[in-house]
């Protein structure tokens, strides 16, 4: 029986969003200015399943990279995913490729100060003891604990900040103020939260003893509103497949449709992590991985130069992927959203998402333009045996 591997590339776009200019995001391409910006840009095993392809059929551009020094020989198909979803966040992208389409607004917080409305600040050190807040304002969540770190260790504050997403983050030292205690935190947050139709609140650890030092541990947990229907995740387990939730995504899915739930940060671990899943997991199973590094390290910082390290390394491993594949198993390797980091701001990109489907009995063809991610998660649920709500599967082989 076939497995299913799922590589998520986060906020990997390749532009040419239809709806782009809805969102101000008017010629963003991630992957496009990545490579116009580093034309030696090697990443062989990609082309060689149809990236470029892919990126220049979603962009209309035409770009040539090299496949030279590719080491996989596996048959594959390819082709872009325009999102059907009316938001650009990590959730909406999640749970589309997962069969269930985001229709209904995501509530946002104002990004300057204050960003959080007092009934809501005040009932959250109501819930949870603490006597007040840090932060209260949009920021990027590696510079705010450093401007902040020091006054919270001295203040036992909170640090609490949103983004571009519908999101309610909060930053406390893991020895100082308590790993316990702010996850206890996060779950009064998540319920005060509630009645703004807020996506996520994001419990974010840190440590280190002074600015400058603060580093985020591993430690980080996301408590998400769940779907509200079964997505991939669960019709897999509701049949008795075993789901490989690594790194992220068992958050992303509020733990939905997961049996085994495998942590794991870096794009190194996380490539570890997914490997071992796959020498483990048993026939039939779902096994999905989400890169968050290039969204959260690379696009938000808008570093252009390391997200193409990124996508070099992540290229470097996929011989030792393709080498731990089975006979009957398909891959996809495929995005949730954009983050051009070529772009102003720290915001996500609407763009389409690539897909690279392959394995040894994929018949090799462009699947073109999809209208929806969920094609994607029809397709997985076509090759499982099982059967989703929303997409349009691009199989077209029965085993």
């Amino acid at each position: 029986m076939a497995r299913v591997i799922i590589l998520m590339m986060d906020s990997f776009g390749i532009g040419g969003a239809p709806d782009a200019d809805r969102f101000g995001d008017a010629g963003a391409d991630t992957f496009g200015h990545i490579a116009d910006k580093f034309s030696g840009l090697h990443i062989p095993n990609l082309v060689r399943l149809g990236l470029v392809k892919a990126a220049n059929a979603a962009s209309g551009c035409h770009r040539e990279l090299s496949d030279e020094g590719s080491a996989i020989d596996m048959p594959a198909k390819y082709g872009h995913c325009a999102e059907a979803s009316i938001a650009k966040d990590t959730t909406s992208g999640h749970w589309e490729l997962a069969g269930v389409t985001v229709t209904e607004p995501w509530g946002y917080f104002k990004p300057d100060y204050p960003s959080f409305p007092p009934a809501l600040v005040d009932e959250i050190c109501q819930k949870s003891g603490v006597s007040g807040i840090l932060g209260n304002k949009a920021a990027s969540g590696t510079v705010i604990i450093q401007e902040l770190g020091e006054e919270h260790i001295l203040s036992g504050k909170p640090i609490c900040y949103t983004s571009a997403d519908s999101c309610f983050q909060i930053a406390a030292h893991e020895r100082y103020f308590g790993l316990e205690r702010l996850y206890l935190l996060c779950e009064a947050a998540f319920e005060a939260v509630k009645p703004y139709h807020i996506g996520r609140v994001i419990a974010r650890p840190f440590e280190g003893e002074k600015a400058g030092e603060f580093f985020r541990t591993k430690n980080r947990h996301d408590y998400s509103v769940k779907p509200p229907r079964p997505t991939l995740l669960d019709i897999a387990k509701a049949a008795g497949r075993k789901v490989a939730a690594i790194g992220k995504i068992s958050d992303i899915y509020a733990g939905c449709g997961v049996t085994d739930k495998i942590l794991a940060s870096g794009l190194e671990e996380l490539w570890n992590k997914t490997l071992e899943a796959m020498r483990l997991m048993p026939d039939g199973s779902l096994i999905f991985t989400n890169f968050v590094d290039f969204d959260m390290l690379y696009g938000h910082r808008r570093d252009t130069e390391g997200y193409a390290r990124a996508l070099e390394y992540f290229d470097s491993r996929l011989p030792e992927f393709a080498a731990e594949m089975r006979h009957d198993d398909v891959a996809f390797i495929t995005a949730d959203h954009g983050n051009d980091p070529t772009m102003s701001g720290s915001d996500h990109t609407r763009e389409q998402i690539p897909v690279l489907m392959f394995g040894s009995g994929v018949e090799p063809e462009n699947v073109g333009k999809r209208k929806t991610y969920a094609d994607i998660g029809q397709t997985a649920a076509e090759i499982l045996g099982l059967e989703l709500l929303e997409g349009k599967s691009f199989w077209g082989k029965k085993r």
